[in-house]
Formats: structure tokens, C-alpha cells, sequence
């Protein structure tokens, strides 16, 4: 990757990477870099989840019980942790999911008064 195409990524807004953990583990139990590349891949490339935020957010997501982890060991033959939505992770992800949903209508809303303006 080029530093344009660095400097040309989206950034997260606070509390997104909770969001994009969650729905990443609805399709299975996944470890840190896996949860990382599927975020990557799925956005197209916009979205780059750097391991200084990956890894305290699945801690912290760990400890509000929203999803949980053991030792395993990845693909590539190398011990790793892996994560594993709960029950209570689910309920979150859809009340995360929805508020997502409300932020975005109000600001293409927002957006789209303005492009009516001009």
C-alpha cells in the first residue's frame, strides 16, 4: 500500500470498531488479524483496523461480556486467541446496529438538505 493510499483511508468514528467486531463475529469465531482482514476486505480496502485499536477493543469488548475468547491455534499453524460472539454480543450488535442505522438517516438527511440548498 502506497502512503497516498494511507493517508486517503477512512478513519473510524469513536465506537465503530465495536460495531464492525460484532458483525464480523456473526459469521464465526475468528482471531485478531482474521477480524482485522475481514473488516479490511469487506470494506473494500477502505477501512484499515490497526492493531493498537484492534486489540484493546476486543479486550474491552471481552470484559462487557459481548463476546469471548479461548486459545487456539490459526491457519497458519500459530497459537492464537480466538473470539467468539456471546449471546449478549448479539443483543448489543443489534442495538449498535440501529443506532448506526439512526446516525446515518440523520446525516444523509443533513447532507442531502444541503445539496437541495445550493
Amino acid at each position: 500500500m502506497s502512503t497516498q493510499d494511507a493517508r486517503e483511508r477512512l478513519e473510524l468514528l469513536q465506537g465503530t470498531l465495536d460495531l464492525l467486531i460484532l458483525r464480523t463475529l456473526i459469521f464465526g469465531a475468528q482471531h485478531g488479524q482474521g477480524i482485522a482482514r475481514a473488516i479490511r476486505e469487506t470494506s473494500e480496502e477502505e477501512l484499515l483496523v490497526e492493531h493498537g485499536a484492534l486489540y484493546p477493543a476486543l479486550q474491552r469488548l471481552e470484559e462487557r461480556g459481548w463476546i469471548s475468547a479461548k486459545w487456539g491455534v490459526s491457519s497458519n499453524n500459530r497459537k492464537a486467541r480466538f473470539y467468539t460472539l456471546t449471546a449478549a454480543g448479539r443483543k448489543q450488535l443489534v442495538k449498535e446496529t440501529n443506532k448506526w442505522e439512526r446516525l446515518t438517516g440523520a446525516i444523509a438527511r443533513i447532507l442531502g438538505a444541503e445539496g437541495e440548498k445550493s
